[in-house]
């Protein structure tokens, strides 16, 4: 007795439903993507002119046995004491007074150190730059 399938099974595939899905899922992305706003802080950048020209530079160095250093410009660095950092930078802030001051601090100094030369700074309205590393000695 010989049986046969009334129906046949078509290997074949459609992926037509599979395409629409793929693209009203694209769509919704797409809109969201427009409609959510990050949680950034909204910066006004200053606009630069042709060029930019370098203001005098004083520099105040902390190293690891807590000892500082101040310079101005190109000179060499002297040591002195903490007492003594706002007169020498009110004598460089009166050769320039465009001057600003960076800090250079090694990266074991206690944090309370840099925040008595912040205090110190902000107290004569120097301007402030931190640097992230120490300037070569010679």
């Amino acid at each position: 007795m010989a049986l046969k399938r009334r129906a046949k099974i078509s290997p074949n595939f459609s992926m037509a439903s599979m395409t629409d899905v793929i693209f009203l899922l694209l769509i919704f992305f797409m809109i969201t993507s427009t409609v959510v706003s990050p949680n950034a802080i909204k910066v006004l950048l200053p606009q630069g002119k042709q060029q930019t020209s370098a203001k005098p530079l004083s520099r105040v160095i902390i190293d690891k046995e807590l000892n500082y250093y101040v310079a101005f410009g190109n000179e060499k660095e002297q040591k002195i004491s903490l007492e003594q950092l706002p007169t020498y930078l009110q004598s460089y802030a009166q050769l320039e007074p465009e001057m600003f001051v960076a800090l250079y601090a090694d990266e074991t100094v206690p944090y309370r150190e840099v925040v008595k030369i912040l205090n110190i700074a902000n107290e004569n309205q120097f301007k402030m730059v931190l640097a992230t590393r120490s300037p070569e000695r010679n």
